[in-house]
């Protein structure tokens, strides 16, 4: 094995936290023309093409797998709609970079979701305390600074909170619904994104849509950003990493869109992000750093 051939790996572990760390600002750019479903809407159209392709050359796809549609469409919902469109939401009331600070929480309802539903996963002191000290994070980053803030940061961090709790509650699902169908994963995304988008389409509200287009940034941010690279490629690419590297490593990749969501919000767009939100963005890494077993 060549050094370059052992070194794509590292290279794409460090891409997906990239890619998924610039998620938030480009949700940011087109909350402020489109609403969050119709966000969500272009992200799972421009995400499924990539999946579809890759599914297809990778002959992963079965027609016999579609006796599953129920749990694909329930995954389509818990990992999908309805985890989009509450970070999507959350997104357009807090800072990209706060908003991508809690998101690093999302191992944190992870592990509460798998203890509640998951017999076999048993609470240590660690975890516990790993939680108690993220969830202070979360608290943290929510705290009052003025009224009307105070008012945005609560709906936006509750947008956040439960769209982690979706994307929980869909690795419980998976676990106990979906794994032992034993499908591959690019087939078993390909489903979850198809039906996410057939159920987007026909609920989401498309009047004024079209005013994504006055804005090329944002739209090329949302199309591309969001869509191919943030939601189809990072798919891609995180498969590469759990199979070249294994699910452990491929888990810690969690670690970096949270850095990349601030660094971006701080040093590109100019947003002021306090002392104390650093502060509380540690304590959420340190949680999830406790809790680094994941679900088996």
């Amino acid at each position: 094995m060549t050094f370059q051939t052992k070194q794509r790996p590292v290279i794409a572990f460090i891409a997906l936290g990239i890619i998924w760390g610039s998620n938030f600002i480009y949700m940011k750019m087109a909350a402020e023309l489109i609403s969050p479903s119709q966000i969500v809407l272009f992200r799972v159209l421009f995400g499924f093409v990539p999946v579809l392709v890759y599914a297809l050359g990778k002959r992963t796809l079965h027609v016999n797998q579609l006796r599953h549609a129920h749990h694909f469409i329930v995954m389509s919902i818990l990992a999908t709609s309805l985890y989009y469109f509450c970070f999507a939401k959350g997104a357009a009331l807090l800072l990209s970079g706060i908003a991508g600070a809690v998101s690093g929480a999302i191992p944190l309802f992870s592990f509460v979701m798998a203890v509640l539903f998951l017999p076999e996963e048993k609470p240590t002191i660690k975890k516990i305390v790993g939680v108690l000290i993220g969830l202070v994070g979360v608290i943290i980053i929510a705290r009052p600074s003025g009224h009307d803030v105070f008012a945005t940061n609560l709906e936006g961090i509750a947008y956040m909170v439960a769209g982690s709790l979706s994307v929980g509650a869909s690795f419980v699902y998976a676990k106990k619904f979906v794994v032992p169908l034993h499908i591959p994963a690019a087939a078993l995304t390909t489903y979850q994104l198809g039906f996410g988008l057939l159920l987007l389409a026909l609920m989401t509200d498309t009047d004024g849509i079209g005013r994504l287009w006055g804005s090329p940034h944002a739209s090329l941010g949302l199309i591309i950003g969001l869509g191919l690279l943030g939601t189809g490629l990072a798919y891609i690419l995180y498969y590469y990493i759990v199979e070249t590297m294994g699910a452990v490593a491929a888990s810690s990749v969690t670690y970096i869109p949270p850095v990349v969501a601030l660094i971006i919000g701080v040093l590109l767009v100019g947003e002021h992000v306090a002392p104390m939100d650093y502060f509380a963005t540690t304590l959420i890494f340190l949680g999830v750093f406790l809790l680094k077993q994941r679900i088996k």
